[in-house]
Formats: C-alpha cells, sequence, structure tokens
C-alpha cells in the first residue's frame, strides 16, 4: 500500500512540475515585441510594454519609473537607433519572471544630415514580471555599450 501511495504521490507531483514548466513564458518573444516596437518607432506599443515600477540602468545612468524610463530612455534615443539586435547569452524563465542577457547590435543615425552613422554594440540584460494584471511587463533594463564606431 505505501508503495502505491509513493507512486500515486510522485505521479502527481511529476505532472504538476511538467505543468509548471510549461506555463513558462518564451523570454525571446517577449523581447521581440520590445525589439519590434522599438526598430518601428512604435513608442506606444513600447510604452505598454513597461512596468510601472521600470528600471533603467546605463553606466552611471539610472532611470525609475515608467514615467522617466519612457521620457528619458526611450523616447530620447529612439531616433538615433537603428536596426536594434539582440544575441541571446543566457536566459530563463517561470511563471512569474524572465530574464535575457546577452550582446545587442544597433546602427547610430547621425546628429545631422549628412554627418556619420556609426555602429553601436555591447552588452545587455532585460528582466521581464508579470503585473497586478498577469501581464508581462519589462521590469528592468541594463546595458553596458561600447564606444560607438563610424561606420
Amino acid at each position: 500500500m505505501r508503495i502505491l501511495f509513493g507512486l500515486l504521490l510522485g505521479g502527481v507531483l511529476a505532472s504538476c512540475s511538467s505543468n509548471t514548466a510549461s506555463d513558462a513564458v518564451n523570454v525571446q518573444s517577449l523581447n521581440q515585441q520590445f525589439i519590434g516596437a522599438w526598430n518601428s518607432k512604435n513608442t506606444a506599443q513600447l510604452d505598454s510594454l513597461l512596468a510601472d515600477d521600470v528600471q533603467f540602468v546605463q553606466g552611471e545612468t539610472h532611470y525609475k519609473g515608467k514615467a522617466e524610463v519612457a521620457d528619458k530612455w526611450v523616447r530620447a534615443t529612439i531616433g538615433s537607433i537603428a536596426n536594434l539586435k539582440t544575441y541571446t547569452a543566457s536566459s530563463s524563465a517561470d511563471t512569474q519572471l524572465a530574464y535575457d542577457a546577452g550582446t545587442f547590435t544597433a546602427e547610430v543615425l547621425p546628429e545631422t544630415a549628412g554627418g556619420p552613422q556609426g555602429e553601436g554594440e555591447g552588452n545587455y540584460m532585460l528582466l521581464w514580471k508579470k503585473d497586478a494584471n498577469n501581464k508581462w511587463k519589462l521590469s528592468y533594463a541594463q546595458l553596458e555599450d561600447l564606444p560607438v564606431q563610424v561606420k
């Protein structure tokens, strides 16, 4: 009887853990939503992907909260960055949190007409979490970029 109970309990636990794993989000899909919105200059979609308490860190720069991050990072730089691409080195996800880290490349557009175009690259880490409405939101973004290289 104990053996039967043990096998039954083990089967129940195994089925619960496999359901949890299958409910984990695909973090690359979340990133592609963000990158697609960035590359198409869709600030409204980018705003909808930011958590209310989002944080952005780049070197000594640190912005906190959706309004500040949307204004000082997204809107301040979206016009100068094109063709953003990410290359995952490490990622993980469950039903509440997901992260992706790796390297990125982007075209850096000239500040003035006819100015030189550049290529940017560096490291990134994006952390996603579910909000109170069970929607995935970008909670933390960290970029460490190398100096821009003139094309």
